[in-house]
């Protein structure tokens, strides 16, 4: 299917100038160069999750911050599908954070795009688990603003395991082109964190404030994405310069790559009629 047939008949209802249409335009050019047939796309909540409603192809619209574990799911039950999880930082770093550190950590081969517009966008603007510090909103208003710390995403990523982690910036459509295509080709947990501004409530990081700090990792010093350490150091990075591209990855073996009871085949294909579950029946009931 071409980028044009990847899009359906639902009408957006994203704020005009959103950057979620430059990560909509993205994915649809990565999904057209895969198997309409074998691919899933998993989303929770929120305005990012919209996504899944404008896509013409296999999609689960699961609950708010849980795409990940539904995501998980789908792969165990048939692991020779291509799997993308998509949500935004409210809901995949707050209600689904302990997802995220738990899919990380076993490396399920599973792309996760992260749409961090730093603020909920659908409930109308309040602090996300990754709105800067000081920043005035409708929950933290001034003087203070918030005064939570916030989560650097592809950091977190980093720490707790995933064996690709990068950033990309929605203005940049070649760039996240580029780097979700390479996310779904990695055969492992892939992140992508993408930096995207809302229009109706971040006043702060806005896309002029994204165009004067983001900067390629291949042109900074110390970059080498397969040195943990020095990744680990670039992501922490986050204020005059924000660096964007591969900050890492690796080859590991994957959760479901390992497990004996898929050795013979996906779920999906086993001859469920030849299980006798009546002594598991009696045993709990």
């Amino acid at each position: 299917m071409s980028a044009r047939e990847m899009q359906g008949t639902h009408t957006s209802t994203w704020c005009m100038g959103c950057g979620n249409f430059g990560i909509f335009h993205a994915l649809k050019n990565v999904l057209a160069t895969l198997s309409a047939n074998d691919t899933v796309l998993v989303t929770g909540i929120g305005c990012s999750s919209k996504i899944a409603q404008y896509m013409n192809g296999y999609r689960v619209e699961s609950l708010h911050g849980r795409s990940l574990p539904v995501a998980t799911g789908v792969k165990l039950a048939n692991h020779h599908l291509t799997v993308i999880a998509e949500g935004g930082d409210g809901d995949g770093m707050g209600l689904g954070m302990g997802h995220f550190v738990h899919t990380a950590r076993r490396n399920l081969d599973i792309s996760y795009f992260v749409h961090n517009n730093q603020i909920y966008g659908l409930t109308k603007g309040q602090a996300s688990p990754t709105t800067d510090l000081g920043t005035v909103t409708k929950f933290t208003p001034p003087p203070l603003g918030n005064v939570e710390k916030p989560v650097n995403i592809a950091h977190t990523a980093l720490s707790m395991g995933a064996t690709f982690v990068a950033r990309t910036f929605t203005a940049n459509v070649p760039h996240m082109t580029e780097m979700m295509a390479a996310a779904v080709a990695h055969r492992g947990f892939a992140v992508v964190e993408i930096l995207q501004p809302c229009v109706s409530f971040n006043a702060v990081n806005t896309y002029a404030w994204y165009k004067q700090r983001v900067r390629d990792l291949k042109e900074m010093d110390e970059y080498d994405p397969e040195n943990q350490e020095k990744a680990l150091a670039l992501a922490a990075l986050w204020g005059d310069i924000i660096p964007i591209g591969l900050f890492y990855k690796e080859s590991r073996p994957t959760f479901d790559g390992v497990l004996p009871q898929l050795q013979a085949g996906p779920l999906v294909e086993a001859n469920l009629q030849q299980v006798d579950i009546t002594p598991l029946m009696q045993e709990f009931v």
